[in-house]
């Protein structure tokens, strides 16, 4: 449930924050979108530091304080009249909301007990439910296209957040692992395999905005599909990931598994950008239908992609630095996010089928060096890993329903 309405949030947020900004507050489209790109990179940084936090203090303390954050900076929007308050409530509120995916990760392994990924896969697809109403709810706000609507949506999306803080309250404490006295402070920066394979995911997370950015100027530009197909696509996505995620995720319980699954992702990806290429030129029932099994295709491997990079980025951390791992590993998704957009423009827009297929040979590159990547991880576990006594606290009397 803390998932369901922190992710709501985030979907409101995600939706709506610019059309806030730009139509309600009436600041300049170019400044908001340099605000947001600044608190991603922001965010990036602090999201390091929060883990590490998680690991010294609790990822339960840190949990509530990022929803208590982000409570307060999205409330903070109606104050924010000038660019530099924008900026300053944006920044927060990104940074909290990064900081609540750090902290989340070490309670849900600690709840999960002996399947963790079961619960990670369950936990994506609450938040893809989440999301998906929370920007059905920002649609609203945006047909209206009224200063008050807007006023109303930045109130009930605060209002999620703390939803989702007293539902948080309920979570138990988790006591943070003992360090050993030979560990690093920064070790997971100086663990170069793990590094590589945050790179690697990181790569591989570029395909979270192939169906929200590069799909539909591709459908209205160099297609004679229907138009209809650029929403006909993203609740496709949202459908087989929210009903398939569980069991795909499940299965997918060792690193060397996990390793497999991201070498498929990367084929499944590879084999979509090929389809929405061809798409173009081909008459309206075939486009619709390259594009169709491409989405189809393209989904697998986001399925594959997520359920390996969360046992990848949770089996190989050691339990005294986890948060820490987990915010190193982000590093590689956020700058797919922040990034992701203008490459997917500038090459498969821009240039049309052959960016398309060079897109697509990225996506494979990474996901064929996956496997030996991971193994080189694995071999050096020992070094990064020294033994110590794990203590998960009294995680295993809660219902994990609460994350």
């Amino acid at each position: 449930m803390v998932t369901l309405a922190s992710s709501t949030g985030k979907g409101i947020f995600l939706t709506a924050g610019v059309l806030y900004f730009t139509r309600a507050v009436g600041l300049p489209t170019l400044q908001i979108g340099i605000a947001f790109s600044i608190a991603g990179f922001v965010s990036l940084v602090l999201g390091v530091l929060a883990g590490h936090l998680a690991d010294r203090c609790g990822p339960r303390v840190v949990l509530l304080a990022s929803l208590l954050l982000s409570a307060a900076a999205t409330a903070a929007f109606l104050l924010a009249h000038v660019y530099w308050s924008a900026l300053l409530v944006v920044v927060l509120a990104t940074t909290a909301q990064a900081t609540l995916l750090v902290a989340r990760g070490p309670i849900i392994n600690a709840l999960a007990d002996a399947r963790p990924q079961e619960l990670r896969a369950y936990i994506r697809s609450v938040t893809n439910v989440g999301i998906a109403v929370g920007a059905m709810i920002a649609g609203w706000a945006a047909q209206t296209d009224t200063a008050r609507g807007y006023h109303l949506l930045v109130l009930l999306d605060s209002a999620c957040f703390v939803v989702a803080l007293l539902l948080a309250c309920r979570l138990p404490r988790i006591t943070p692992v003992r360090a050993p006295a030979r560990a690093g402070r920064w070790t997971a920066l100086r663990d170069r395999p793990y590094l590589a394979l945050s790179l690697l995911d990181g790569v591989l997370s570029i395909q979270y905005r192939v169906l929200t950015v590069a799909l539909p100027l591709w459908v209205v530009s160099a297609t004679s599909a229907p138009r209809w197909m650029v929403s006909a696509a993203v609740v496709a996505n949202t459908a087989i990931i929210v009903f398939l995620q569980v069991a795909v995720g499940r299965r997918i319980d060792t690193p060397r598994r996990a390793a497999v699954a991201l070498r498929r992702s990367g084929w499944a990806f590879c084999l979509a950008c090929a389809g929405i290429a061809w798409s173009a030129g081909s008459p309206t029932w075939a486009a619709v239908a390259l594009l169709g099994l491409a989405v189809v295709v393209h989904s697998l491997g986001e399925l594959w992609q997520a359920a390996g990079g969360f046992e990848v980025s949770n089996t190989l951390a050691p339990p005294y630095a986890i948060g820490q791992y987990l915010g190193v590993f982000g590093v590689g998704m956020g700058l797919a996010e922040s990034f992701g957009p203008a490459l997917l423009t500038w090459l498969c827009i821009g240039w049309g089928k052959p960016g398309w297929h060079v897109m697509g040979a990225v996506f494979l590159v990474a996901g064929l060096l996956a496997p030996a990547v991971v193994r080189w991880a694995e071999s050096t576990r020992s070094r990064h890993t020294p033994q110590t006594a794990p203590s998960l606290g009294e995680a295993a009397d809660l219902h994990a329903e609460t994350v």
